[in-house]
């Protein structure tokens, strides 16, 4: 199975290197492990190939590894070709990206370069350009794909495209990446910049919000930051997030019982295969804690979506069973005893027969 990352972004066209180090050690710090650069455009080729071979080297030495963003132009700029990349390899990244495509047949070759290098495709397009690629017998195990992020607000990729174009690369196996947008940085490659994500529905959620979201698709192997810098505080809380697991952030009722918080935060969930409309139900917790008393409290009022309730003494054979509402209905044989914070709502529709999930207490 792949094992999905964390990256973040420099672009050393606009940045310090000072900070940038700084940057580096901070992403070694909470586990983040990838690098992406833009290399758009080359001015002064020999100062542009020290600076970046600096950064590249200094992330290579903390663990990175680092994608280099390309477009056609470079190469006759930097004197590299498409059989000859030397060029990046001598800068020590892993791969580079191609943000424009060429015919199919130029990528396949490209991806058995000597220097052994990663080739990655843009994913935000809507055709049969990686098909075309592999129809020429690229070198599939060196071919990635990782999407555009948009500066501009209102310009990202809407969730059903983003779906459908990712889903052209997941199902033949190819290694995926997507952007997030830090609410803290405050620049990327051009003078625009509203935020940096793919998604245009991540571009206003807190980052970790974004980050579930993505890898829960499970259509998306690594993450990347698309804006610097991102502030320590974000960098910790993506940290925190499961990347594999569907996770809720929760706010707890006053109310609750010892029993209903046992079953909240400790036990493991999965939804019914059997799944219907009005609830996500988890019921292994009814046969645990089946002779635990679970007197009623908070069961007066309308449940609504993102609420989680668990039977109480008068729900008979389903008292302590745990469901989370996906319809606003009454029902007094339940008590309410979290409700899943506002921004995790849209993690609802990744919550799907059999599928894993858990809580993380985030009550103030």
């Amino acid at each position: 199975m792949t094992m999905r990352q964390l990256g973040l972004s420099i672009y050393p066209d606009h940045s310090d290197q000072d900070k940038d180090e700084s940057y580096i050690l901070q992403g070694e710090k909470y586990g983040f492990t990838r690098i992406f650069m833009s290399m758009l455009e080359v001015k002064d080729v020999l100062a542009t190939k020290k600076k970046y071979k600096h950064i590249i080297n200094f992330g290579n030495l903390h663990g990175f590894t680092t994608t280099l963003d390309v477009s056609p132009n470079i190469f006759k700029t930097i004197g590299a070709s498409y059989t000859d990349l030397t060029f990046f390899k001598e800068l020590g990244v892993t791969g580079i990206r191609l943000d424009q495509g060429f015919d199919g047949i130029t990528e396949a070759e490209l991806s058995f370069n000597p220097e052994h290098l990663i080739i990655e495709l843009n994913m935000s397009n809507d055709t049969g350009y990686l098909d075309n690629i592999l129809s020429y017998q690229a070198n599939e195990p060196f071919i990635y794909g990782c999407h555009n992020f948009y500066p501009q607000i209102g310009t990202g990729l809407e969730e059903e495209f983003f779906i459908r174009t990712s889903k052209r690369f997941k199902k033949r196996g190819i290694h995926t990446a997507a952007f997030i947008s830090s609410h803290c940085g405050n620049f990327g490659p051009w003078n625009v910049n509203d935020g940096l994500p793919t998604r245009e529905c991540d571009r206003n959620l807190p980052i970790e919000a974004q980050a579930k979201s993505l890898f829960m698709t499970n259509l998306i192997d690594d993450v990347i930051i698309g804006n610097a810098y991102a502030s320590e505080v974000e960098m910790k809380r993506l940290s925190c997030i499961d990347r594999y697991e569907l996770s809720f952030n929760v706010n707890i009722s006053n109310n609750i019982s010892a029993v209903e918080k046992k079953i909240l935060l400790n036990e493991k969930h999965y939804r019914r295969g059997d799944s219907n409309a009005l609830v996500a139900r988890s019921t292994m917790s009814r046969v645990k804690y089946r002779d635990i008393n679970n007197p009623c409290h908070d069961n007066d009022k309308k449940f609504h979506v993102g609420d989680i309730v668990v039977g109480n003494d008068n729900f008979g054979i389903y008292k302590n069973e745990l469901q989370v509402v996906l319809k606003s209905h009454y029902d007094t044989r339940k008590n309410k005893v979290a409700e899943i914070d506002k921004v995790d709502i849209p993690l609802l529709k990744y919550l799907k027969p059999w599928t894993k999930f858990k809580f993380k207490d985030i009550t103030y």
